[in-house]
């Protein structure tokens, strides 16, 4: 497995870990609290926050441990990390611009803050699932 390869993984667990820890944090409220005053925005930023910070330190630790056992692996993008990349990026725009029109329909019928940055949320989430899922693939099964 490669150096990008390993960052997509690292990347994909740390949004799954960081989303359910939200989730956790977040969905008890719901059936308790009303809506507008449910605590969810902090608790977003500091898991935002977090996950950027696992999947950092994943990253790193994943690499000391791989390059550790293989110390001649390369850890420059090539043509084909590139391109991955670029269709990866590209498959989950659709789902990053379907979690803004979402939060904008939501704000238009003036919804509460609380569906608006959850749509939004909601949508970077899945676009970045969906965007790491299809650079798994292509790295393992090519563009067919």
């Amino acid at each position: 497995m490669g150096y990008s390869e390993r960052n997509i993984w690292s990347q994909l667990i740390a949004s799954v870990v960081g989303t359910a820890v939200y989730l956790s944090l977040v969905l008890p409220q719901l059936g308790s609290t009303p809506v507008d005053e449910i605590d969810w925005v902090w608790p977003m930023v500091w898991v935002i926050v977090g996950a950027i910070a696992l999947s950092i330190v994943v990253s790193i630790v994943w690499g000391i441990v791989a390059g550790a056992v293989d110390p001649e692996e390369e850890h420059r993008a090539d043509q084909r990390d590139r391109e991955i990349e670029w269709f990866g990026d590209r498959v989950g725009q659709s789902l990053l611009a379907l979690g803004g029109l979402g939060g904008l329909v939501l704000a238009m019928v003036e919804a509460d803050w609380f569906w608006i940055g959850n749509a939004i949320y909601l949508g970077f989430f899945l676009s970045a699932s969906l965007s790491g899922i299809a650079r798994l693939v292509a790295y393992r099964r090519g563009f067919q």
